[in-house]
């Protein structure tokens, strides 16, 4: 379904891609995992078509979305759902609002209609009755949640999960890691989460994929990348000072 081939892309002199390649199976969950600035956020950009590459392609269900133009691009955007690492609420309206943002903008619903939805969607997320609080009567753990409802609304066929255990505690991050495989069994998408949060990929992911220096040094199921050979991808899962990978 998703295919990132040798993807490259700099920011002046920072070097942040240096030939990506990438397949992530239609109904498959893929989990990257990677250190802070190894280029996570940048290719998860790359895939939904918020950041351009330098070269490479990005191949969304055969169509290069790398040479499209910005209403056709639009429409890929369409197939995809994410939360961001902060949830990213929009403080000024209610959760029912912010879970129907997208429906209001991209289909042009009616309130009664949003807000039937929306209640759904947070019916699945296990936060029923919350539709008129305000992100700010929220806790970190619900507003991730809020923001799952969102990324779902619109029924996507792709969901995006960009760091989704950071900031919460474990008990409410393995909440979070259930739901993520609810989703992807209830509605049958495919799934892909960046994290460094080994506890989390270990649980969510069908195959996980080591991010280093620019490039994908090793993809495995996660039984396979517990026991790799790979002394970059070793020292990372285990928390080494020691290893190839400066600190």
């Amino acid at each position: 379904m998703i295919r990132v081939i040798d993807l490259y892309k700099s920011f002046n002199s920072k070097k942040v891609l240096q030939g990506v390649d990438l397949e992530v199976k239609k109904g498959e969950s893929m989990v990257v995992i990677g250190g802070s600035g190894s280029g996570k956020s940048v290719l998860i950009k790359h895939i939904i078509g918020i950041l351009t590459p330098d070269s490479g392609k990005v191949v969304i269900d055969d169509v290069d979305i790398t040479s499209l133009e910005e209403g056709e691009l639009n429409e890929i955007r369409k197939k995809f759902g994410m939360l961001f690492q902060g949830a990213a609420l929009f403080d000024s309206l209610s959760v029912w609002e912010n879970v129907g943002f997208g429906l209001r903008q991209h289909r042009g619903m009616k309130d009664n209609e949003i807000r039937a939805i929306a209640s759904e969607k947070l019916g699945m997320v296990g936060l029923a009755g919350i539709e008129n609080l305000m992100p700010s009567d929220l806790s970190g753990g619900m507003r991730k949640r809020v923001g799952l409802a969102r990324a779902i609304a619109m029924d996507p066929e792709i969901l995006l999960y960009d760091e989704p255990t950071t900031g919460i505690d474990p008990i409410m991050a393995d909440v979070i890691n259930d739901l993520i495989i609810e989703m992807r069994e209830k509605l049958k998408v495919t799934s892909i989460a960046i994290t460094h949060d080994m506890v989390s990929a270990y649980k969510i992911a069908d195959r996980i994929a080591m991010l280093y220096m620019g490039k994908i040094v090793s993809v495995g199921t996660p039984e396979e990348i517990k026991n790799s050979d790979n002394a970059i991808v070793k020292q990372f899962i285990t928390g080494s000072a020691i290893g190839p990978i400066t600190v």
